[in-house]
């Protein structure tokens, strides 16, 4: 079993709970003589994967331990010794991290096992229960396992056997993730950081979360170092093949062998009003006509076609394909529009170069996980993704650009779950048209890995708290539960879809637009930050779209709006000391989302929407400027290599603060950078005050 990286959420942990029953409490002389385990897969407790063993442990058992355990010498008549259980224990466990109430115990006695019958012992990495329960304080002042169990209402069966123990701290380990979560601690890092400290504070290392310490050449997430990054940096709109050959489906199979040759392609979209879009390929031309013979050749090729089509978006990255040609085992995609129309076609000759990695497969394993703990594991593998990136000296600004797709994948995934959800609960689907759009910096495309959830719905029609509504605010509920679970948490702000200001009708939607550009109330200049970022993700892509382009079509047109906004753009502070170095808070960092992001960020957006530029991203704004020739060049590039230097700092710091269990956020600490990191990242800052400049009053 493969040890899952720093970044993995709790929710996905494989892991296994174990207890022992043991001939005394003294770990210098105690011997084994039960074993109980039970799997933990997906944040559930397996209870069919158990193991449960007795062991001879070749001395005699102590009244006094039998009358706890209930264990007795004739209970142990034909149990053999550690030497014979040690194998299928191995092969159970598999290198799964322990975990246990007072799982220091039942490792030393298993250490100690190990030793007397001369095998080699590998510390595991463990998890006690005891301590997770005072890092959320659920069971109140006692943390033995009752009271733990009692704080749940987990019923604990077979107490003080081997197996009922496991188990009881199995399901105490689930109960107790939300309530990490609710804390702060979401990861594997986060929550051996928080167990360690929590341990010193105790005064004590032993009962706590042991984690051995591993050279960076054994971790196991960064087991691939190199990576083609061609698929990161390109979208599938690069390498197909357009325009996509389409053919009726009473084309004769003949016909469409003419057109393969002609076109020089290896397949053909096939349309049928009956059946729907379709496609066949060499293989079905070959297949056919070696089943049916030359007869076969006047046959329609609706009757060979291939369905349901299987696509791919054209503004998809280009792993995102090779992932789920990889998954579905297939060597043709047809490509679609935002509109869904095919608007070209990928095959594997495409893509020959670019063969499909464990890394490859992150957007498919989202597109296709079918539950919250498949999805928490896919988003795990995001931050190994970009460090793999950024040591292959990727962009940072593409980095954030598939961090942000993935983000948007996430979402709609999380929507598609939650409608199953509601289904499953007797609510049936969608009552209206709706779209789900992201907002904010992964609706730019400019997402790190501290995003928070910023989401909304539209919907097509319906009144507050109506029928339509109080369907929708289930969804909303859903999703940002299930979003929360896999790792993206709550927004602190409450821009979430649950909530009413973020969940409309149209109608309401374009009302409550007007008000934020007409009234310009300074509490709203934060949700039009947001929105004027927002993408749609799920369902009737219109709808967002349709909202988009009114917003920016009323504030292009409301000349008091821009002028807030450019105000709200400059008062941002520049972090710089007087003598131009940065200047840090008390810890030694700066927030570089504020102090740095912010300004330009900001002041690119008003002068988009003042010059009608509807370019999404912040360096594609600012180059549209700058061909407006509103923009200079040389500061338009000026800014733009600043903005791409910030994400660089902040997505270098998350990556490690990650790693070491520090809480993400957008704060830099610059004094870990080295000297021309730190130079680099100092021009950037003072470079922002030129957009300041570019924001004044009568500057545009």
């Amino acid at each position: 079993m493969r040890s899952p990286g720093p970044s993995t959420p709790l929710v996905a942990i494989d892991a296994v709970a174990i207890d022992t029953e043991t001939t005394g409490l003294d770990i210098r002389t105690a011997r084994l003589i039960q074993f109980g385990a039970v799997r933990i897969h997906g944040g559930a407790v397996l209870h069919r994967e158990h193991m449960n063993a007795l062991v001879d442990p070749g001395i005699p058992i102590p009244a006094q331990a039998s009358k706890i355990h209930g264990i007795t010498a004739e209970h142990l008549v034909g149990a053999g010794d550690f030497s014979t259980l040690a194998p299928d224990m191995e092969a159970f466990l598999g290198g799964a991290i322990l975990i246990g109430h007072t799982i220091a115990y039942d490792i030393a006695i298993l250490r100690r096992e190990y030793q007397l019958a001369g095998r080699k012992w590998t510390e595991p990495r463990t998890i006690d229960v005891r301590l997770l329960a005072r890092l959320t304080a659920e069971a109140g002042p006692h943390d033995d396992i009752e009271s733990i169990c009692s704080a749940f209402g987990i019923e604990i069966k077979n107490r003080h056997s081997a197996i009922g123990d496991a188990v009881a701290a199995a399901e105490a380990f689930v109960a107790l993730i939300p309530h990490l979560r609710a804390r702060g601690i979401r990861t594997l890092a986060e929550l051996e950081t928080a167990a360690r400290t929590r341990a010193e504070q105790d005064g004590r290392t032993a009962g706590g979360l042991v984690v051995p310490e591993v050279p960076p050449a054994a971790d196991p997430t960064r087991t691939l170092i190199k990576v083609d990054s061609f698929p990161y940096r390109h979208r599938v709109r690069d390498v197909m093949s357009t325009p996509p050959v389409i053919a009726p489906g009473t084309t004769t199979l003949q016909e469409a062998m003419a057109l393969l040759l002609q076109k020089r392609v290896s397949s053909v979209i096939v349309t049928s009003a009956q059946h729907g879009l379709g496609i066949i390929t060499e293989r079905d031309v070959l297949r056919a006509t070696a089943t049916g013979g030359t007869a076969a050749l006047a046959a329609p090729i609706d009757d060979i076609a291939t369905r349901p089509l299987l696509t791919v978006d054209e503004d998809a990255f280009v792993y995102r394909a090779i992932g789920r040609m990889d998954r579905l085992a297939i060597r043709h995609l047809a490509v679609i529009d935002r509109d869904g129309v095919v608007v070209g076609a990928l095959t594997t000759r495409n893509l020959l170069r670019h063969r499909a990695t464990t890394a490859m497969v992150l957007g498919d394993q989202i597109d296709s996980a079918p539950d919250v703990p498949a999805l928490a594991k896919a988003w795990a593998q995001l931050p190994h993704m970009a460090r793999m990136l950024l040591e292959e000296e990727v962009d940072a600004r593409l980095v954030s650009s598939v961090i942000s797709s993935e983000i948007c994948a996430v979402a709609r995934r999380a929507a598609l779950m939650a409608e199953r959800r509601l289904a499953d609960a007797g609510r049936g689907g969608p009552p209206v048209d709706y779209a789900l759009m992201v907002l904010g910096s992964a609706g730019r495309g400019e997402s790190l890995l501290a995003a928070d959830q910023d989401h909304a719905i539209v919907y097509a029609e319906g009144e507050p708290d109506g029928p339509a509504d109080q369907w929708f605010a289930a969804l909303g509920e859903e999703i940002s539960n299930i979003l929360d679970a896999v790792g993206i948490p709550f927004c602190k702000g409450g821009v979430m879809s649950k909530n009413a200001a973020w969940r409309m009708s149209r109608a309401r939607w374009l009302e409550t637009i007007d008000r934020w550009v007409r009234r310009q109330r300074p509490e709203d200049l934060l949700n039009v930050d947001i929105f004027f970022d927002a993408v749609g993700v799920h369902g009737s892509l219109s709808l967002a779209e349709g909202l988009l382009d009114h917003a920016y079509d009323e504030g292009r047109r409301t000349h008091s709006f821009i002028k807030l906004l450019s105000e709200n753009a400059r008062g941002a502070r520049v972090p710089l000391t007087l003598f131009r170095n940065l200047k840090t808070d008390s810890d030694g960092r700066i927030d570089l989302k504020m102090h740095g992001l912010f300004p330009l960020v900001a002041g690119a957006r008003v002068l988009a929407i003042k010059h009608g530029v509807r370019a999404r991203a912040t360096p594609g704004r600012l180059q549209a400027l700058a061909d407006l020739g509103l923009v200079g060049e040389s500061k338009g590039a000026d800014l733009i290599e600043a903005h791409r230097t910030i994400l660089t700092a902040m997505l270098t710091q998350q990556l490690l603060d990650g790693e070491q269990g520090i809480r993400l956020s957008s704060r830099v600490a610059p004094g870990r950078l080295n000297e021309r990191t730190r130079a680099a990242l100092t021009r950037a800052v003072t470079a922002i005050e030129t957009m300041t400049d570019l924001v004044s009053e009568g500057r545009f």
